[in-house]
């Protein structure tokens, strides 16, 4: 007997047409899959209570799910990446009412750290770490487990953030169903500090805190351009378990005529079989995303980091999962059409590395 939901989603890709304007009223890139149907689902965390300079991103997921009625569906490599089955859960409207009632508590309290912490104040914001660290130990638990479904579901996921402290739950999730992986990430930012700010899981802290799963074997970083001095520390005393790609030295790399390939393979022959892809849009050069919370010079061009992911996918490792975070909708449609691109890249290599896409049609998972 055939599964109901697989005729459902063979009925829905014979009646769709790719070449169509773009449905805003359908789900994801406009596509007419729901996440139950779909081989790749995108869970959306809108958080973003311990950002430390400018606040949007807890609107990223709704921006990028409006932009991604505009991308067109052909890709080159992939033509038939839009029958795979790729979905979006909705947003959690009672996640995003608490990291908005977080972030005005955290953001006052940042605000008295930066004063000097006026001895008069100290009593008003004697709770606010405890508190945002409590709530952030509840995010980890519902992302935890709603992943873990997906995954024991048999489907691909990705988390689109929020702040860069939202994938964590997903992270621990993969620990208990993979003994080791490593993690791949692109960023403007190191991420290693030990409870920034008070902040046990600040978007500042992510790879601290991934870092304390054994299963993590691996952190490779690439498009780093800010770090502080404990950070560069950890790394030099982490015995080869952290790789940082700084941007400057990429950058010297190809002035002195070393190619984007050669420096690609550089960097993934540091990752084992099994990746994590972890995305700070922010890793990219800022033009392509100046609504971001904490933008830098400098950065990756978004088709140098497509290139990189590529190749990590063509270099046989698995991709066991991905994260974007970070996207701000800031003043124009600009920073959610961008990352509803990326989005959508990252989804579609993530399903070929597992083996539910190629470049000749989808193969079943």
């Amino acid at each position: 007997m055939h599964d109901p939901i697989v005729l459902a989603l063979q009925q829905k890709i014979a009646n769709f047409d790719p070449n169509a304007v773009g449905d805003t009223s359908g789900g994801l890139f406009g596509l007419p899959f729901s996440p139950e149907e779909a081989q790749v689902v995108v869970v959306p965390v809108p958080w973003e209570v311990t950002v430390s300079y400018r606040a949007g991103t807890a609107q990223g997921p709704a921006a990028i799910a409006e932009a991604s009625a505009q991308v067109d569906l052909y890709d080159p490599d992939l033509p038939d990446a839009w029958k795979l089955g790729l979905a979006m859960e909705e947003v959690d409207e009672k996640w995003e009412a608490e990291s908005r009632e977080l972030r005005e508590l955290a953001e006052g309290y940042i605000g008295w750290l930066e004063d000097g912490q006026p001895a008069e104040s100290a009593k008003k914001f004697a709770n606010v770490t405890g508190k945002v660290t409590e709530r952030g130990e509840a995010l980890l638990k519902w992302l935890k487990a709603k992943t873990g479904a997906y995954l024991d579901a048999g489907k691909g996921v990705v988390v689109l953030g929020g702040d860069h402290s939202t994938p964590l739950g997903y992270m621990h999730a993969l620990a208990e169903r993979h003994e080791e992986f490593g993690i791949l990430q692109i960023d403007a930012h190191c991420d290693l500090r030990t409870a920034y700010e008070g902040f046990q899981y600040s978007h500042a802290s992510i790879m601290y805190n991934a870092l304390q799963l054994p299963q993590v074997k691996k952190l490779v970083q690439v498009g780093i351009r800010d770090l502080c001095q404990q950070e560069a520390d950890l790394i030099a005393q982490s015995g080869g378990r952290v790789v940082m790609f700084h941007h400057r030295f990429l950058r010297e790399g190809m002035y002195e005529k070393k190619s984007w390939k050669k420096q690609c393979g550089k960097i993934i022959a540091q990752l084992p079989q099994k990746v994590y892809l972890s995305f700070d849009i922010d890793g990219l050069d800022p033009k392509l995303c100046p609504g971001t919370g904490t933008p830098v010079p400098g950065g990756l061009e978004f088709e140098e980091a497509l290139y990189l992911i590529r190749a990590v996918v063509r270099s046989g490792r698995q991709i066991i999962g991905c994260d974007l975070n970070e996207v701000a909708p800031g003043d124009t449609d600009w920073n959610g059409n961008v990352g509803a691109r990326l989005l959508y890249q990252m989804a579609n290599w993530m399903a070929v590395s597992q083996g539910r896409l190629t470049a000749n049609g989808i193969t079943e998972a």
